[in-house]
């Protein structure tokens, strides 16, 4: 098994790309080892000391990295335990485990404006951000705001602002009028 490397825009997260398939389906946020425990790929990628964080995408693993913290001294035990996860055949989730993210639901009055919205999200936004090692969903709708739940790369990037900001509320204004402004959630 050959395990690819990929860097990202936010320099404490580095993609990991295992040559086959992670999630059939959607996304999968572990923010802490805690949040893992359910996650037999996800513990063994925190059992390695200095990683703040995991995900999952569809054919990569993102890890976040302490900021004291070398990606020289952790690379190769990261890299081992992907290949020893795949290798002894587990499952990445286990029974119970995270349900793989994705949008909000929405029940207000806005329900077309948010459909446009997710529709937009997915088809522009989402497969870009996946590309760098994140994902970024739909959180909530209110009075013209946007809020929008980043994870992976993209949760604690020095650059997402500038990608919320000039990018994804840019897009939504131009194709709906309605929507004034775009926030970054924390869940």
């Amino acid at each position: 098994m050959f395990i690819q490397t990929e860097s990202t825009p936010n320099p404490a997260t580095l993609k990991f790309l295992p040559g086959q398939t992670v999630l059939e389906t959607g996304t999968a946020d572990f923010p802490s080892k805690e949040a893992a425990e359910n996650s037999p790929l996800a513990t063994r990628v925190f059992g390695v000391e200095g990683v703040t964080g995991v995900f999952f995408g569809h054919d990569f693993v993102t890890v976040t990295k302490a900021d004291d913290v070398e990606w020289d001294h952790l690379k190769p035990s990261i890299l081992g335990m992907i290949m020893e996860h795949f290798q002894s055949g587990q499952p990445v989730l286990g029974s119970g485990g995270a349900v793989p993210s994705g949008h909000a639901e929405h029940d207000g009055e806005d329900g077309d404006i948010v459909d446009q919205i997710k529709e937009l999200l997915d088809q522009r936004v989402r497969p870009a951000v996946a590309q760098d090692g994140g994902d970024i969903t739909f959180h909530g709708f209110e009075r013209g705001v946007v809020y929008l739940h980043m994870q992976g790369a993209c949760a604690g990037c020095p650059s997402s602002t500038v990608t919320l900001k000039m990018g994804i509320e840019n897009l939504l204004r131009h194709y709906i009028p309605e929507v004034t402004e775009v926030r970054p959630v924390g869940v």
